[in-house]
């Protein structure tokens, strides 16, 4: 969420941004914002005016009717009453007027960082670099949902029996494939320098807010609404909001956290050859980094989250190329996103498999998460950070394919271990 102070300090700031983003109702809604603000104020000035007016008046009916003035007592007391009416109807429409500024606020986007590439959508997005060297497949090569069918690791014709379209059922080395992935990623984020945690995926509606999910991502979340609980779209939102109306010790900074869970996404309004088989999924595992820091340093935290990722894909070696996203393309909480994708052979495309963002102070704002850079000092935003380390769909649908064979698919080397296995035959 945006600070008011920011909006109102830099207004023309603030005004270009949002063009980068292509934001349409970018001037009505600063401009409501500032309006809102602004009588938020003045109801503010004029309650606590009337309430100091009405302790004067309190302290003088004492000492009037100390003297025996009971006339000149009962006569500030019916200005009393009306200074009390008054403040109560200050009080409610100042709480309406919050409600109101805080509602517009969370609508509002994230600023874009200065680096951020004008665009307005994916073929905008600035390619930063390339690592490996695409294979070159038989004639006769599958994809991978025809190779699942083949090796019959994953049975989506199941999990649309027991419960839809978009939810698989993973099977023998198509589920073991699937714990050695989370294993090897929570491994290599641990040795990192993350901490991992293990959260829970029902989330209440303050964490939704506190991270940006809500409203944005409403509609593309699972609700609970008997409990109103949401089912978390990434582990960010948990992990995240461990740290909501906190004030860190600096010398518990950086925080730097790992997590497996599962995902739940709803992807409506989502079709066509390009989500077939395991490219999109309405449930999928996923281990996430998060990173907590002091704005002086949260950019040369995402540099370090990213050579991390990219460590990941060369280990399990998959081409990939990471993305500097343009405005018009960007998370609606971010300040500025690198996208990595994965080459899928079978397929002759790229498949996006982590986002990693900075989030600067967006989050921590919703979140009252801040820090005390001096003893005694006043309290400052945190920035935050987070990535996919990784998304386990997509990377297993370029590992099926970039690695199949006529004698089965032979896995990178640094998973046999892990799984126990060094082929899919």
């Amino acid at each position: 969420m945006l600070q008011v102070a920011v909006l109102k300090e830099n207004t023309a700031a603030v005004l270009a941004a949002l063009a980068k983003r292509h934001y349409p109702t970018a001037e009505a809604d600063v401009q409501a914002v500032l309006d809102l603000d602004q009588r938020r104020r003045e109801l503010q000035t004029g309650h606590d005016q009337a309430q100091a007016e009405a302790n004067e008046l309190a302290r003088q009916i004492g000492g009037l009717m100390k003297t025996g003035q009971k006339a000149e007592a009962e006569a500030l007391k019916v200005r009393t009453g009306e200074l009390k009416q008054q403040t109560k109807t200050h009080s409610d429409e100042l709480a309406n007027t919050e409600k109101q500024l805080q509602q517009l606020l969370y609508k509002l986007p994230n600023l874009p960082h200065e680096s951020v590439p004008e665009g307005r959508g994916a073929d905008d997005n600035e390619v930063v670099r390339e690592w490996g060297t695409k294979p070159e497949l038989a004639a006769d090569a599958k994809p991978h949902w025809d190779l699942i069918e083949q090796y019959d690791i994953i049975d989506f014709a199941l999990g649309n029996k027991i419960t839809g379209a978009g939810f698989p059922v993973y099977k023998d080395k198509g589920a073991r494939l699937q714990r050695a992935l989370i294993n090897f990623f929570l491994d290599e984020a641990r040795a990192a320098g993350y901490t991992e945690v293990q959260v829970p995926i029902l989330v209440n509606e303050a964490s939704g807010y506190g991270t940006g999910n809500l409203p944005d991502k409403e509609g593309q979340m699972y609700h609970a609404t008997a409990d109103d609980l949401y089912l978390i779209p990434t582990a960010e939102v948990p992990i995240t909001n461990l740290y909501r109306d906190d004030i860190i010790a600096t010398e518990r900074l950086p925080i730097r956290n790992t997590g497996y869970t599962p995902c739940f996404r709803r992807e409506a309004g989502s079709w066509g050859a390009h989500v077939r088989g395991l490219n999109r999924l309405h449930q999928f595992d996923k281990v996430e980094i998060v990173h907590i820091t002091q704005p002086e340093n949260s950019y040369a935290a995402l540099e370090v989250m990213v050579a991390h990722i990219e460590s990941l894909l060369q280990k399990l070696e998959l081409p990939y190329r990471v993305l500097r996203l343009c405005g018009g393309d960007m998370g609606f909480t971010s300040a500025l996103t690198f996208d990595l994708e994965v080459w899928s052979a079978a397929q002759q495309r790229w498949l996006e498999v982590s986002s990693a963002s900075n989030f600067e102070t967006y989050q921590a704002n919703r979140l009252k998460l801040r820090y005390r850079p001096e003893a005694g000092g006043k309290t400052q935003l945190l920035h935050t950070l987070n990535g996919s380390a990784l998304a386990l769909p997509r990377i297993v649908a370029a590992l099926l394919e970039n690695n199949q064979t006529s004698e089965g698919i032979r896995l990178p080397q640094v998973l046999h271990s892990y799984c126990g296995f060094e082929s899919i035959e």
